[in-house]
């Protein structure tokens, strides 16, 4: 552990003694056990007595077992002058490692780094551990030096020094090689040292069982070993969850070292880890809290240089509200521990603190810091986007905790709280962020209800689920009233009983945040430009600059130096090149030696067509720095841009041979250039030919070492493909050899193994010139469709459609296709692709070649088919272009420039045979006319005859709907008619029966006033009485009855009256139906169902 002072010798054996010989007959005796703290009369007399280098150590070793450091140096430093005065300086290679060791052991209570802005933990003045390292590894090297001269190289001492200073600079795999070969010398394998540092190796390495043997091992060769081995048996054990096992072992190793710091501490952190224990009683917790305390109190006052400690006692301290001293702490942590994760939790506590003390800037800092070496640490990332929320920095708070949700997913720490502060996030309106986002404030409230059993959740009504929030965490989430008001006000408006459930597990919604200026870092920019996001890169940079202003001047220069550096790329990507020049002046009027930013400079020379310029200026930075690869890489690919491949071709061998022959870059760049050179090769005679195979074969190599030394490297399996599809290490399509047979169904079977190829290169090569060569092979298996797919994608995608070869490659597709296909159309795409290609490289003759070419080609295509295959205005504009090409072959075939990319006599035969073409254009256009002129008229007499038809049709149409129309008029008067004479006779009926009521009610009372009878003589003789009727009375045949069945019955013919089954008279309206002809009508009135019982009636 850092700050241990413990790597120092084993405490001595007592009564020892050491003797001294001045001259040849006096002896002085130095008792080793009363070493004087002062050494300055002891190197008086080591220095007379001319003593050997054994002395000189023995006596460093006995002042460094007692914690003298200083008193240590001394002799050692005077052993080494006095022995290089002496010309013995051969011997004197122990004392330097000697030095070297003392280097390291200063090394261990200094600082890893060094905050210069801490405002507790001063440590400005001391040297980091590094520089100590540095001084030690210096001074190592002079010892293995002169030990090489005098041929003692190798020894123990040396073999052990160098692994404990590989070891202490993180090199654990050199310093596993160090320690095997000690103990590999060792005649038993018992080394102490080495036993001890290759078990740390192997535990560092996790390789737990081991280093448990090891140390195991070393306590029982050294029971009194320090540092003692037993706390790395207790990690290794704890490692393995022997949790109780490794605690007897640390207890132990207490009651053996008391006063040791590394047991106090683990046992402390031990006892602080129960006590959260909530399956323990109150009193076991607050007991177990108590004695880890103790223990960590314990372990700081033992080496207050210990980061662990300092660490662990500084959340005591700030659970304490001490807030000073955990800032010291904190700093105390980041400063010395060399630990990514200590580091880490340093990082964050000293944001809480600040947080806490109100420095917002530096807790963000701190912050940032903590999520840069640990990106899925959930405090950084939620204490960072806390400060941010505060600053009213919301879309940054959005970013930072969904990237850190994002990333968490896949390694299933996806934290609740980090969810429960986006929902709560999404679900408010933010400047910059849709408000749609409340659907994902939803969702994470869901995933939030679901994973603790709230109420809140959606299957919790149904499956009467139960809160199952035991730890503290999960309570202080499931109990937080703000949460459960973001819930029901996010369901207010769409489920009213989730809005309901919500709201009564909150009470009321409190607390705002104030307001403050953004502060964002350059590493969070860095991602946004990375994800194309760059106006919000540029903004962030520039926020960042302006910050560093505000910082103590070295962090300052550090921090403005690389994010001024940032904005000038962002600025580039945005296409603001002035600006980017601006800057990059800027950030090298501070710091000249910046190379990357020359490099950048002359990129954009490059790109304002000024090469030499560019040149002049990459050649001076190569002067600077010659070994710098990637400049060389740079100056490598500008070499190739600017065609000049044979400097190119000497740069990068230069390259492999001086620098590094295993360089990836260089490797892939000489195959390259070989494989180009051997391509564009014209040399057709058998020492060409030769020559040429060989080139393919060297790129080849090329290729196939890089990829053995990288198999993920894509650009050289990229140029692997390349050589398989274009048959290279055969017979390249008849330039290496003659053709076989079977050519063809070879280049297919070529063309299919490098699509696969470049299929997966795609995968982690994103660049054009993978779609590219895939168009390629699209193209050589004659799928013109899917290689035009590719191309364009190149082009859209990669080039923005300003590259020249991706232009030419649409073209000669479009070309392809429409030769195969007979299409004017596409012909004329290509056309459009080739003059494009032109207005972007005018100079290229060639170019202008094919331009010809095409027009040609499409005029010999449209004479070439049948009129009704083609169309006037095709055929009209492809002469044009014939008679534009003929101008076009004319004057390249008269160009007089002493090298030109085509053939002068091609030209010339394709100007006379588009002579001879365009002399029967006139037959053509005329035979067109007239093949267009009678399909015209044959159009126009079908369209006239349809238009006839169709107004005929609408003719009939329209009839037929006056015809409905006028029927439904009738029809419609008719029954207003009907209804208006049935509503007549209702009143009729209605008068009559009246009048029926009142004769009978008369009737009636004349029966009841006439006299009971005469004489027997003189009455009259009395009728006999009818009998009543209990059926019903059937209908006459008069006039006025028939007229009224015809009206009512719906029946024209006479028809026997049906029994009424209703009590109450219905009259029946139909008026649909006539009435019989000649028919007598009679109104038939019926009031009651049955015929009423009177004499009178029936007479």
């Amino acid at each position: 552990m850092n700050g241990d002072t413990s790597r120092s010798p084993s405490p001595p054996a007592p009564g020892r003694t050491i003797d001294i010989e001045l001259g040849q007959h006096e002896v002085i005796t130095v008792e080793l056990d009363k070493l004087d703290p002062d050494p300055s009369d002891l190197l008086e007399l080591l220095a007379e007595g001319q003593c050997k280098v054994s002395i000189w150590t023995r006596l460093a070793v006995e002042y460094w077992r007692r914690g003298w450091l200083d008193a240590a140096e001394r002799i050692a430093q005077a052993g080494k002058d006095a022995l290089e005065a002496s010309g013995s300086e051969a011997s004197s290679a122990p004392l330097y490692s000697l030095l070297a060791n003392i280097q390291m052991t200063r090394a261990t209570s200094a600082p890893k780094l060094i905050l210069y802005d801490a405002r507790e933990d001063i440590m400005r003045s001391e040297r980091t551990r590094e520089e100590y390292y540095r001084d030690a590894a210096q001074i190592f090297n002079q010892g293995e030096k002169i030990a090489t001269e005098s041929g003692r190289l190798g020894n123990t001492l040396s073999m052990l020094t160098r692994g404990v200073m590989q070891m202490g600079m993180r090199a654990m795999d050199d310093a596993l090689r160090s320690f095997n070969s000690v103990l590999s010398q060792d005649a038993n394998g018992n080394n102490i040292v080495a036993l001890i540092g290759k078990a740390k190796v192997l535990y560092t390495q996790r390789d737990f069982p081991q280093a448990l043997k090891l140390f195991q091992t070393v306590l029982r060769l050294s029971p009194n070993c320090q540092p003692d081995p037993r706390i790395g048996i207790g990690l290794c054990l704890w490692s393995m969850d022997h949790k109780a096992k490794a605690k007897a072992a640390w207890q132990r190793s207490l009651e053996v070292n008391p006063n040791g710091g590394a047991a106090s501490l683990l046992l402390g952190l031990e006892a602080l880890n129960a006590s959260k224990d909530e399956t323990q009683t109150q009193e076991e917790r607050k007991t177990g809290l108590l004695a880890g305390t103790r223990y960590i109190e314990r372990a700081f006052k033992a080496n207050q240089r210990n980061s662990a400690a300092a660490n662990a006692l500084c959340e005591l301290i700030l659970l304490k509200g001490q807030h000073k001293m955990a800032l010291k702490l904190a700093e105390r942590t980041i400063q010395f521990t060399d630990i990514k994760t200590v580091l880490t939790d340093g990082y964050i506590r000293a944001g809480r603190v600040s947080h806490a003390m109100g420095n917002q800037a530096a807790a963000k800092r701190f912050f940032n810091q903590a999520k840069y070496g640990q990106p899925l640490n959930l405090m950084a990332n939620i204490g960072l986007a806390q400060l941010q929320i505060k600053n009213g920095e919301l879309a940054t708070a959005v970013n930072t905790l969904d990237s850190y949700l994002q990333q968490a997913q896949t390694s299933r720490q996806r934290s609740p709280e980090a969810m429960v502060m986006l929902a709560s996030l999404w679900a408010n309106p933010i400047p910059g962020i849709d408000f749609t986002e409340k659907g994902k404030a939803r969702e994470l409230y869901d995933q939030v209800s679901k994973t603790f059993g709230l109420p809140d959740a959606v299957a919790h009504a149904t499956n009467g689920n139960q809160p199952h929030h035991t730890g503290r965490s999960s309570r202080r989430i499931a109990e937080d009233i703000d949460m459960h008001v973001e819930i029901a006000r996010l369901w207010q408006n769409d489920n009213g009983e989730r809005m309901r459930r919500a709201l009564k597990e909150a009470w009321r919604i409190s607390q705002a945040t104030k307001q403050s200026n953004p502060r964002l870092v350059n590493n969070v920019a860095v991602l946004e430009y990375l994800d194309g996001h760059y106006d919000a890169a540029r903004s962030m940079f520039e926020t960042a600059i302006t910050q560093a202003s505000s910082l103590d001047s070295s962090t300052a220069d550090g921090l403005s130096t690389t994010t001024l550096y940032n904005l000038a790329r962002t600025y580039e990507e945005q296409g603001e090149e002035s600006m980017a020049r601006d800057a990059y002046e800027k950030l090298l009027d501070r710091h000249a030696e910046y190379v990357d930013a020359k490099i950048r400079q002359a990129q954009m020379l490059a790109d304002l067509n000024k090469p030499n310029d560019a040149h002049e200026l990459l050649k001076q930075v190569l002067a600077s720095e010659p070994n710098n690869l990637n400049l060389r890489a740079y100056y490598t690919y500008f070499l190739v841009q600017s065609n000049l491949p044979r400097p190119a071709k000497e740069f990068v061998f230069a390259t492999l041979k001086d620098h590094d022959r295993h360089d990836l870059y260089s490797l892939c760049a000489a195959a390259w250039i070989q494989y180009h050179q051997a391509r564009e090769s014209r040399d057709a005679s058998p020492k060409g030919v030769e020559e040429r195979r060989r080139g393919f074969q060297r790129a080849a190599d090329f290729y196939q070492k890089a990829l053995s030394k990288d198999s993920t490297l894509a650009v050289a399996a990229q140029g692997l493909a390349i050589v398989i599809a274009e048959d290279a290490l055969g017979t390249l399509g008849g330039a290496l050899g003659p053709l076989a047979h079977d050519e063809g169904m070879k280049r297919f079977q070529n063309a299919r193994e490098a699509l696969d190829v470049f299929a997966k290169v795609r995968e982690s090569l994103n660049d054009g010139s993978v779609y590219i060569n895939m168009g390629h092979c699209y193209y050589a298996r004659d799928e013109f469709d899917r290689a035009i797919e590719s191309y364009e994608a190149a082009s859209r995608r990669y080039y923005s459609g300003q590259n020249v070869a991706a232009l030419l490659c649409l073209c000669r597709s479009y070309y392809a296709k429409a030769t195969r296909d007979q299409s004017f159309a596409v012909m004329n795409t290509a056309l459009q692709y080739a003059q494009k290609a032109y207005h972007l490289n005018p100079q290229d003759k060639a170019i202008l070649y094919n331009i010809a070419m095409i027009q040609q080609k499409a005029a010999e295509m449209l004479l070439s088919i049948a009129p009704t295959k083609r169309s006037l205005k095709d055929l009209e504009l492809a002469i044009q272009q014939a008679t534009h090409a003929q101008k076009l072959f004319a004057s390249l075939a008269a160009d007089k420039s002493p090298v030109v990319p085509y053939s002068r006599d091609m030209a010339d035969q394709r100007r006379k045979y588009g002579d001879s073409m365009l002399r029967r254009c006139d037959e053509h256009l005329a035979t067109q006319r007239q093949h267009e002129t009678e399909a015209q008229a044959k159009l126009d007499a079908a369209r006239q005859k349809r238009q006839r038809e169709r107004e005929q049709q609408e003719a009939l149409e329209r009839a037929r709907v006056e015809e409905l129309r006028r029927e439904a008029e009738e029809l419609a008067e008719e029954r207003r008619k009907a209804r208006e004479q049935a509503l007549e006779w209702s009143r009729d009926i209605k008068m009559e029966s009246d009048e029926e009521r009142e004769r009978k009610a008369a009737k009636k009372a004349n029966r009841r006033v006439r006299p009971e009878g005469g004489s027997g003589d003189e009455a009259p003789p009395a009728e006999p009485r009818k009998k009543r009727r209990t059926g019903k009375l059937k209908k006459s045949s008069g006039v006025e009855e028939g007229e009224e069945e015809a009206l009512f019955s719906g029946d024209e013919d006479e028809k026997p009256a049906k029994k009424r089954t209703s009590k109450k008279r219905v009259v029946r309206d139909d008026e649909d139906e006539e009435e019989p002809t000649g028919a007598p009508r009679k109104k038939q009135i019926k009031s009651k169902e049955y015929i009423s019982d009177s004499d009178e009636d029936m007479s």
